[in-house]
């Protein structure tokens, strides 16, 4: 039998764990954050912890020396492309594996989830010939068609775990009503699907967003370039402008922090049922 005590032991043990566990992850962005404040003289130097006088010359540089307006527009523009045309490719493949009369259809899932485990650096090399071979070198469209390529297996895969678990008489009376599988999947199944497509769009924009190796190999200047790629490149030769690196690092974390907090319901929701019914 659990004593009172025991129960208080067991609340504290849980909840310092959670704020070591929360300490952990938040940890690295506070202390860029923390930098990015900090005037060029206290960068490097330990104590302070934290800047005597706050300043917001940093984030001001970023934007002042650097075109990071135009790079931070590439990257929605490709995070936002890869996004949808994961969904729009993805979800009509997990439609037709969970409900069309396909033979070899596990075959098939298998083989779409082995795309996944090559490693990427040992596909950037014969990708690179290809995108260069296509004219597609330097542009947002050849980081959109890598990315979505990499993205469709995790789509098609939570999706497939959706749409099986849409009772099969749905699917028969809509077709017994006079609808096309088309019909049925756009007008049914998207719907239902609601929580396993927030949380597939919110993954595949976040990997668009973070990607760095395909980007810094397909793309050479700044009218293509991505956030990760960009801040690897704001180091000098005799200098690293560390404020400059934690300013852009904030400025660019800050929205996808926002975005998982205003879908995080979403998100659980579809990741635990998607688990649940795979």
């Amino acid at each position: 039998m659990v004593t009172g005590s025991q129960k208080g032991i067991r609340s504290v043990l849980f909840w310092a764990g959670l704020a070591a566990a929360v300490a952990y992850c938040l940890g690295p962005f506070v202390w860029q954050f923390i930098t990015s404040l900090k005037p060029a003289a206290e960068l490097t130097m330990l104590p302070p912890v934290l800047p005597t006088r706050p300043v917001l010359e940093n984030y001001q540089s970023v934007f002042a020396a650097r075109p990071f307006l135009r790079i931070i527009l590439n990257s929605l523009v490709v995070a936002s492309g890869t996004t949808f045309f994961s969904l729009a490719i993805g979800s009509l493949a997990a439609f037709a594996l969970a409900r069309l009369p396909l033979r070899g259809r596990h075959i098939f899932l298998a083989f779409v989830l082995s795309v996944s485990m090559f490693p990427p650096i040992a596909t950037v090399s014969p990708l690179y010939i290809v995108i260069r071979f296509l004219g597609l070198r330097d542009t947002l469209t050849a980081l959109v068609i890598t990315y979505t390529t990499f993205s469709l297996p995790l789509t098609i895969w939570i999706l497939t775990n959706f749409f099986r678990e849409v009772p099969r008489e749905i699917y028969l009376a809509a077709l017994l009503d006079g609808c096309t599988p088309f019909q049925i999947f756009y007008k049914i199944f998207l719907p239902l699907a609601a929580p396993g497509l927030s949380a597939t769009a919110i993954l595949v924009f976040i990997f668009s967003w973070n990607e760095f190796l395909f980007a810094l190999t397909f793309t050479s200047t700044a009218a293509s370039r991505t956030i990760p790629v960009a801040i690897a490149l704001f180091p000098g030769v005799h200098e690293v402008p560390w404020g400059e690196i934690a300013a852009a690092s904030v400025v660019v974390t800050v929205p996808v922090v926002v975005l998982v907090f205003v879908f995080q319901r979403r998100i659980v929701e579809g990741l635990t049922m998607g688990a649940m019914k795979g």
